[in-house]
């Protein structure tokens, strides 16, 4: 590869990781969004605004040295956005086994997690906010159905007393789009190992470019 392929392969990294710094920043802003409205924290432990911002500061970081790494051929930065990328999909993959292994107990914990939050449902604002949401947009009542809510069904029940409850309403979205999800998790695991790819070649193409020179 000569002098115009590395120009190429550096511009073409520079390009990807700016696009998805960017991408970050609408994340990282969203996610501080939710926070200070303080919505959709069904699960005390994992609140979505919480999860945006972490993954949008991740993604800002890696990124960011994908730039300054192809932009100024940065051996150290390159390798370092190689080795955290790296670690991420590490992590994916660790993540999904976990997933699939511990099916039954993560299962459990979810719905245990939602029954508590319906006792939150009348003192906590967010709580109540993130149940309205829920139950509007998958048509659902309650975690097993309308008997959850002690006194009444809220008005985002629907009112059909045969209504399901929304942790089975919510498994069964997420299998009938589990193509969709599938799809989209491959799409990320391949832009993240062609971005790994991108940088060990320019890494290398910088080193033997040295070599050339004399450097």
């Amino acid at each position: 590869m000569g002098m115009s392929g590395l120009k190429l392969l550096k511009y073409v990294l520079f390009f990807f990781n700016l696009l998805f710094w960017f991408c970050g920043c609408l994340i990282l802003g969203f996610g501080i969004y939710l926070l200070i409205h303080n919505n959709f924290s069904l699960l005390p432990s994992l609140t979505l605004g919480n999860v945006l911002i972490i993954v949008g500061s991740i993604i800002m970081v890696v990124a960011f040295l994908g730039c300054m790494g192809s932009i100024k051929e940065n051996k150290c930065l390159l390798m370092s956005f190689f080795i955290l990328l790296l670690i991420i999909l590490l992590a994916e993959v660790t993540m999904a086994i976990l997933l699939f292994v511990y099916e039954q107990k993560l299962n459990s914990y979810v719905s245990k997690s939602l029954t508590d939050s319906i006792q939150r449902y009348h003192s906590d604002n967010s709580t109540k906010a993130a149940w309205d949401s829920i139950q509007s947009f998958l048509q659902c009542c309650g975690v097993n159905g309308t008997s959850d809510w002690a006194s009444h069904p809220p008005p985002s029940c629907p009112s059909d007393p045969q209504v399901q409850g929304c942790y089975a309403k919510a498994k069964l979205w997420f299998h009938s789009n589990f193509l969709h999800i599938g799809i989209i998790t491959i799409c990320v695991c391949v832009i993240q190992v062609l971005g790994m790819s991108f940088a060990l070649t320019l890494n290398c193409q910088i080193d033997k470019t040295s070599q050339a020179l004399g450097l």
